[in-house]
């Protein structure tokens, strides 16, 4: 039984750490690029360039910036496959390990050593 709470425990604050990501996202999103939306009508999985939100790639590099500048990620020259969604962005966070968080080759999440 205690083990199946740490495991609960421990899904319950990935969840919550993303949920706080997301949030982080859709509101420098929406500041950075004057947006009219609130953080509620930006579907996770909403198209961020071309269809969906539109953006173009000035509003790819402006989001860029805003990743580096916000979470502290360095994004690699020319690697913008992770603006698809709110939850690609979310996903290649984490991946970098903000929230203190990892996410291994099989995409299972696990705490930063």
């Amino acid at each position: 039984m205690e083990a199946l709470r740490t495991v609960r425990e421990a899904t319950e604050n990935k969840i919550r750490i993303r949920a706080e990501i997301i949030g982080r996202v859709k509101r420098d999103l929406i500041r950075r690029l004057s947006l009219p939306y609130t953080e509620e009508d930006l579907h996770e999985d909403v198209s961020l360039l071309g269809s969906g939100l539109g953006l173009d790639s000035l509003d790819a590099l402006e989001v860029i910036l805003g990743v580096e500048q916000e979470f502290g990620v360095k994004v690699e020259e020319g690697n913008i496959s992770f603006l698809r969604s709110i939850n690609s962005m979310v996903d290649y966070l984490l991946e970098r390990g903000v929230g203190g968080e990892t996410v291994d080759t099989v995409g299972v999440a696990e705490s930063a050593l």
